[in-house]
């Protein structure tokens, strides 16, 4: 038997494995720097109501997200947000778009600290 096209998928499966997970934990390490709780990145809907506090939306995003389209704008914004916030330009934005195995680490790992609500380094009195 020709066993190739199993080992292929196999190895292909892997490594999608491995780019997920680490995806995850650069994930994971931006809502710490965020000063959200990290475990927050694993539980679907929690992980966007968080993502949106990081980046100074309101909740209630997450039910635009459910719109066709309107969801695709917002999901960029929000990408591009997420950048700012942590002092980073519209290019660094178009990287965690198409590249985000490479860039959401860099982020994470790296020396990127948060700046506040999409880049605000202000105090909020109340």
């Amino acid at each position: 038997m020709n066993d190739f096209p199993i080992a292929l998928f196999g190895t292909f499966t892997l490594a999608y494995v491995a780019i997920i997970i680490l995806v995850l934990i650069a994930q994971w390490k931006i809502f710490e720097k965020a000063g959200q709780p990290g475990w927050a990145c694993i539980v679907p809907i929690y992980n966007f109501i968080v993502l949106m506090r990081v980046i100074g939306k309101p909740w209630w995003w997450l039910l635009l997200m459910f719109i066709p389209f309107v969801n695709i704008v917002l999901a960029i914004w929000s990408v591009n947000l997420l950048s700012k916030s942590f002092g980073k330009e519209e290019g660094f934005t178009v990287g965690l778009i198409f590249l985000p195995f490479i860039f959401y680490p860099i982020l994470g790992f790296g020396d990127a600290t948060y700046k506040g609500p999409a880049g605000n380094n202000f105090v909020v009195l109340s």
